[in-house]
Order: structure tokens, then sequence, then C-alpha cells
């Protein structure tokens, strides 16, 4: 899953080690705001410091996330867990690469929604539909 819009927090970074392999972790929370009439916020985790370095996610930066959505259960609750493994800069970037040139769409461009539905054609003489539609 993926959302596009803007960073408005950047949560304090969390480390430590694991029980299980001795190892060192780091993960960090970011906050995006994905514009729209209704502007929604979503809390994302990176895990892991190379992803952390690789990212350097700022405050204020316009973001396309990929992320997995996953859930635990703890004392009896449930907490869903939103991971991050991909992070690209603004709209520029989504675009074709330099030197391609765009594919034109094989469909054909999108119209206007109008509030009501297309006219019916009344029924030819004979017909035995009595349907509207």
């Amino acid at each position: 899953m993926e959302l596009t819009g803007k960073i408005i927090a950047v949560l304090e970074p969390r480390g430590g080690v694991s029980n299980r392999t001795g190892n060192n972790w780091k993960s960090q929370e970011f906050v995006i705001e994905v514009p729209g009439q209704y502007p929604r916020k979503c809390v994302f985790t990176v895990f892991g410091e190379d992803r952390l370095n690789q990212f350097n996610i700022q405050m204020g930066e316009e973001l396309t996330v990929s992320f997995d959505i996953d859930a635990h259960e703890f004392n009896g609750r449930w907490f869903n867990d939103i991971r991050a493994y991909s992070v690209v800069r603004g709209a520029a970037q989504v675009a074709a690469a330099p030197g391609v040139a765009p594919q034109a769409s094989p469909f054909p461009p999108a119209q206007e929604a109008s509030p009501f539905p297309p006219a019916q054609e009344p029924a030819g003489e004979g017909s035995t539909d009595d349907l509207p539609f």
C-alpha cells in the first residue's frame, strides 16, 4: 500500500538490544498527512538504522510512502503496526526517468462525472420490456 502526503511530525528514535539475538535495533515513527477535503493522518514506523539513514525523512517533506500493515496482540488487546519499506520524495521522482518519452495512455481521458444518470432511449414499439432501464 502507498500514501502520498506531507510529514507533519517526526518522533524521537527508539532503540535497544534484542533479547533473542543480542543485536542492537533502532526504529523511528513519523506522521504523514494525506491532503483532501478531510485530511487524514497516519503514523508509520521505519525499522532499522540502515533504513533510517537511507530514507532520511525530514519534517515538512512531501513523500510517497510504501508500507505493510500487520497487527499483534498484547495482554488481550490488538495493535496495528504500519511499517514503511520504501520512500519516494516528491512527484517528480514518480514520473518517468529523464530521457524516456512518456507513453500515451490506451484509455480515453476521464470525463467529468455528471450528477445525473444518462438519458434512456424509450423502448421501441412492440417491446415487452416494462422496466425503465
